[in-house]
């Protein structure tokens, strides 16, 4: 090991889990903390519901689950990985993080180092945090203390681009601080480490990763409404341009989660703040808010005179394939648009959590073989399971085999659709 810091990781989600995970793994005590008592007790047991971790690293000797603050003063260096989202005005939440910033206040002492990793606006963690661990810890940064920046790049869902091997970007507050940050990140990064300059370009560079591939989904949605008044496939137009060398090869799409559909209300609302309104980024936010919206206008066209007494089966709710994450899904807005119009709507997602989805929406899942017969299939997440099933699962859904499917991700072969189905490709 390169460091012989006591790691704890404040929030065991997405982020933190597979964080707190890897540190354990090479050895490294951790202590991993949640105020969620039920989360601890799910991991205790050996259960992951967000299904990033397997069940063998969740037993791993080095790591042990908390949910008591006080279990926090053994260590030395905190991570904080709380969630960052936006409020009904989407405008930024910091309550989470501030939140921790509190707790881990209460147990500082004299040479530790806290690091926050969640997505922010430049200027959050030195503005907002710092005060909050100054207040309850009775310590000065600088002195007694110092802070650091390393910003999330989890992406869950996907088994090859992990925390491990994704470069990591870290900043502090000083240049002592930087080289025991990099040693402790590098002691298990294999991809390798950037040193930001400053915490607020770390702070700056995390939330425009996110806000350009908003931008860039943006265009591509904008020209999929474009090419459909000039009766054009916009996957055949992509495929084609897409053999130039230089070519960014962006998909149209519902943008939901708690990266790419909230970061850019960061970044703008830090913007505003300091007095310049940003065009690009709103109007980008605006048209990929709005997709929901116009999926569901797409899906009453497809119906036509049907549409009044028809019923809508909405082959997914999680904001992505394959994950069981329903955080700010944009599928939700279909499926209200569609009850708004007097459309019956049933949701089915092989994934996402009962409980969570009534909780978080008010949507109850109905399970596969409950399912009526509908008369229009919306594949509006690609779960392998939606996939794999292909033309027969969706012709298996529609009343006697006939009907309407809209494939929001472009997932059905074209070429085998069944005679009697009316097909829609955003």
């Amino acid at each position: 090991m390169a460091h012989s810091r006591k790691i704890a990781v404040i929030g065991l989600g997405y982020v933190g889990l597979p964080v707190a995970v890897a540190f354990a793994r090479a050895g490294s005590p951790v202590i991993g903390f949640d105020i969620n008592e039920g989360r601890i007790a799910e991991l205790r047991s050996g259960h992951d519901r967000t299904r990033e971790v397997e069940l063998a690293d969740l037993t791993l000797p080095a790591l042990r689950y908390e949910s008591d603050a006080a279990a926090l003063a053994d260590a030395d260096f905190y991570i904080v990985t709380v969630p960052t989202p936006i409020d009904d005005e989407r405008r930024p939440d910091l309550g989470a993080m501030l939140g921790a910033s509190k707790t881990v206040g209460t147990v500082l002492k004299r040479g530790d180092i806290v690091v926050y990793e969640s997505t922010v606006y430049p200027g959050a963690v030195e503005e907002e945090c710092i005060p909050v661990l100054e207040r309850y810890s009775g310590l000065t940064v600088g002195k007694d203390f110092s802070v650091g920046y390393s910003p999330e790049r989890i992406n869950p869902g996907d088994k090859t681009h992990r925390f491990e091997t994704i470069t990591k970007v870290v900043s502090a507050l000083d240049a002592p601080t930087l080289g025991i940050v990099a040693d402790v990140y590098g002691s298990v990064v294999t991809a390798g480490i950037h040193c930001a300059p400053s915490i607020k370009v770390a702070e700056a560079a995390k939330v425009i990763e996110n806000t350009q591939r908003d931008l860039n989904i943006a265009f591509m949605n904008e020209l999929s409404a474009i090419f459909r008044t000039l009766d054009i496939d916009t996957g055949d137009v992509l495929a084609a341009a897409a053999t130039k060398w230089n070519f960014m090869k962006f998909e149209p799409g519902l943008v939901g989660g708690h990266c790419i559909g909230v970061d850019p209300y960061y970044l703008t609302h830090r913007a505003e703040k300091a007095g310049y309104r940003p065009e690009i980024i709103l109007a980008g936010r605006h048209i990929n808010d709005g997709m929901g919206e116009h999926v569901a206008q797409e899906c009453i066209k497809a119906l036509g005179a049907r549409a009044k007494n028809a019923v809508v089966t909405l082959l997914g709710l999680t904001f992505k394939e394959n994950v069981p994450d329903i955080r700010n899904s944009k599928i939700v807005d279909i499926a209200r648009a569609l009850d708004r119009a007097g459309v019956g709507v049933q949701v089915h997602d092989p994934l996402a959590l009962t409980d969570e989805a009534a909780h978080e929406y008010g949507l109850t899942l109905v399970p596969f073989d409950e399912l009526a017969p509908a008369d229009a299939v919306i594949l509006a997440v690609a779960h392998q399971d939606y996939v794999k099933g292909g033309w027969p699962m969706m012709a298996s859904l529609l009343k006697d085999g006939r009907g309407v499917v809209l494939d929001v991700k472009s997932k059905l072969d074209r070429t085998k659709k069944p005679d009697g189905v009316s097909l829609w490709r955003l």
